[in-house]
């Protein structure tokens, strides 16, 4: 039974959708804590709600970036994870952080990446005129917002489409192709070499 936590900043929609899949479909896993970095965080009262043990680190009470990931790191570690899983998790992790985590540390990014990292994906995407856009599943690396793709979606940009509208579609893709990564990760069937990700089942890894 692999051990997962999730890590958030908000609301946690996709930690919804992540804890909601595992017991709907019976993963050989179960999420052991979710864990905020923020105390306002919303998704920790759904999460209390669920049975999930919670825990806050908040980043204002630290007085480096190293010294809370050092403290986040602490806290995850007590729940003995196998997969760690941002779910709009609003903070830059450092190297060291992710070096601990490798190869079971989880992010998904609203873009097609490697294109648009960082902030305000969908208003760059709309000022470049993407006809596409999508979100993209990987496993972490200390270069932000890349590393090995498991899942990407793709989303077409409607005429008219404002960065919201856009926005609230790519995210009702993220969880569903956010909780198929982690089943797939938790199930053992991906395979990463030379930094790519393959499923085992040979599985389509993208959502149309």
């Amino acid at each position: 039974m692999k051990r997962i936590v999730i890590l958030i900043s908000g609301r946690g929609s996709n930690m919804e959708a992540i804890v909601q899949r595992c017991a709907e479909q019976g993963w050989p896993a179960q999420v052991v804590a979710v864990i905020a970095n923020r105390p306002q965080a919303g998704g920790l009262a759904w999460a209390a709600a669920q049975g999930i043990a919670t825990a806050v680190v908040d980043h204002k009470t630290h007085a480096s970036r190293e010294a809370f990931d050092d403290a986040l790191a602490e806290v995850i570690e007590t729940h003995r994870p196998d997969l760690v899983v941002l779910a709009g998790f609003m903070r830059v992790l450092g190297t060291r952080f992710v070096q601990r985590f490798a190869s079971r540390l989880l992010n998904i990014h609203p873009s097609l990446l490697p294109a648009f990292p960082g902030l305000h994906t969908h208003r760059r995407a709309l000022e470049a005129g993407c006809k596409a856009v999508g979100a993209t599943v990987h496993f972490v690396t200390p270069e932000l917002d890349h590393g090995p793709i498991v899942m990407q979606s793709v989303v077409p940009v409607r005429p008219g489409d404002d960065e919201h509208s856009l926005a609230a579609r790519v995210l009702a893709t993220e969880h569903v192709i956010y909780p198929q990564a982690v089943h797939w990760f938790v199930e053992d069937k991906l395979k990463v070499a030379d930094g790519i990700v393959t499923q085992t089942d040979g599985a389509s890894q993208v959502l149309l």
